[in-house]
């Protein structure tokens, strides 16, 4: 009867030696599949990033695309001046060169050139053939309209309610109440007549410009 127990006993131990790796082998499957989840989630999150990236950089591109054009349309096209200025361009929208220009201009003259903000801007020649080195904008200080000169009667005459200036666009005779704008006049290096901003002093008042 010891003999029969001890061979049960020793059939016992053996029976669960034997099952014993079976359970670390299912232990293993188990941290397999676990690690083969985490590396799918850590793809997927991947992609999605990627995805993000390419979504945000597509909106980026068409924001740009729409509101850079709608910014600009609001930006005056000719509000340079401080260092380079703005170039006086004639009718056509061509730039103005210097000597071409006072090549077929009368001394005294005063005609129209596109100036600074697109504004109407009188171009001065000077009695030596020279241009002055302000050019007067053409907007009557009353209500906006455009004065034409006259040299007949040697200024600046409002058709619209009467309204005079002198030749350097100091006030004559009302309605209006202030000088025509200033703007400064130069030629470039490269020959083409400048308007730049007017800054200083109204030299025809000494006090500060209304334009500014």
């Amino acid at each position: 009867m010891k003999l029969l127990s001890v061979v049960t006993a020793l059939l016992a131990a053996g029976s669960t030696v034997a099952f014993a790796p079976s359970k670390m082998g299912g232990a293993r499957s188990v941290v397999s599949t676990n690690m083969a989840a985490s590396e799918e989630l850590y793809i997927d999150e991947e992609r999605r990033f990627l995805m993000n990236l390419i979504l945000l950089g597509s909106g980026a591109l068409t924001i740009g695309a729409i509101g850079v054009p709608y910014i600009a349309f609001f930006v005056p096209p000719g509000a340079g001046g401080g260092s380079g200025g703005t170039p006086a361009k004639d009718a056509l929208g061509n730039d103005i060169f210097a000597q071409a220009y006072l090549s077929e201009k009368p001394a005294n003259d005063r005609s129209l050139a596109q100036g600074l903000k697109g504004d109407a801007t009188y171009l001065i020649v000077k009695e030596d053939k020279t241009l002055e080195n302000y050019g007067l904008n053409a907007v009557c200080t009353h209500l906006g309209c455009v004065v034409p000169w006259s040299s007949a009667n040697n200024k600046f005459m409002c058709p619209c309610h009467g309204s005079q200036y002198a030749p350097n666009g100091a006030v004559v005779r009302g309605p209006a109440p202030l000088p025509l704008a200033l703007a400064h006049c130069d030629v470039a290096d490269d020959g083409k007549i400048m308007f730049s901003p007017w800054t200083e002093d109204d030299f025809r008042t000494g006090g500060k410009g209304w334009w500014n």
